[in-house]
Parts: structure tokens; sequence; C-alpha cells
């Protein structure tokens, strides 16, 4: 699938780090490092500008290195890029550990996931359709 994308960033376009990746990396695009204190969150630019097809979204996610060592995450997780918007992609990240972290310019803060979606018809009805489930919320598989 081929996607048209504008970068007012410096660095390489997102890219999948190994053959079998889900996600590609989204690099911060700064003119000065960031500094989020514990428990802060700042909007991070990345310079680019993305153009989804009708069907498809953009899913912004956490890095797993970035979460387990230092505690940093993707608020809004996942986070979605419609395919009708075309303002920059910038990723909220939060700061979840009990010391600062600086971000960088150039430093890979979150992946994006490129995935289809259907549209839903919504079908009023009367009662729907048991299950062995039934009514049973969270935890329920848990409890025997």
């Amino acid at each position: 699938m081929k996607i048209r994308i504008v970068s007012h960033s410096r660095h390489a376009l997102p890219s999948y780090e190994t053959g079998a990746s889900a996600g590609m990396d989204l690099r911060a695009s700064l003119d000065a490092p960031v500094l989020l204190k514990p428990m802060e969150r700042a909007l991070i630019p990345t310079g680019l500008f993305v153009e989804i097809p009708e069907g498809y979204e953009a899913q912004i996610r956490p890095r797993s290195g970035l979460a387990i060592k230092h505690g940093i995450t993707v608020l809004n997780t996942p986070g979605t890029i419609d395919a009708d918007y075309r303002g920059e992609v910038r990723i909220i990240l939060v700061n979840l550990s009990k010391e600062d972290f600086t971000v960088t310019d150039g430093e890979r803060i979150a992946q994006m996931i490129v995935a289809a979606h259907e549209k839903v018809e919504w079908e009023p009805v009367v009662e729907l359709a048991e299950t062995a489930r039934g009514e049973g919320g969270f935890g329920h598989t848990g409890n025997k």
C-alpha cells in the first residue's frame, strides 16, 4: 500500500525496524528538547502529514522500550489518525515514572500501525442473540 506523506522533519520517514514489524517508528521533530517531569504530558510534533486512504486508520501506540526503561507512554492509546485528517501527526507523551525524562530531536517516541476498519450501520432490535458469556462483565471469565 502506498500512502502519501509530507515531511517537514529533518529525519527519515517512518519505517519498519525489522521485516516482520507491524509498526513503524515515529521520531520527534523538535527545535529544542522537551523536559517531561513525573506525571507531566506534552504534545510532541513529528513534522509529518499523512493522507490515509478511506477505509483505513493510522493507530499511534507506545514504544515498549520507552515504557519499560523510562515509564514514557502515549496517552489516548491507541490514538487514531482518520483518513480525512490532514494536520501534523503529533504524539501525546506522558511520563509515568518518578524521574524527569528529556525528549530529544530525532528520538523514536511512538509507533504507527496502518489498519483497515469497517463502517458500521446500526440495526435496532428488541433483543440480542444469547451467548455462553451473556452479561458477564469485567473479570467475569476469571471467576469459576
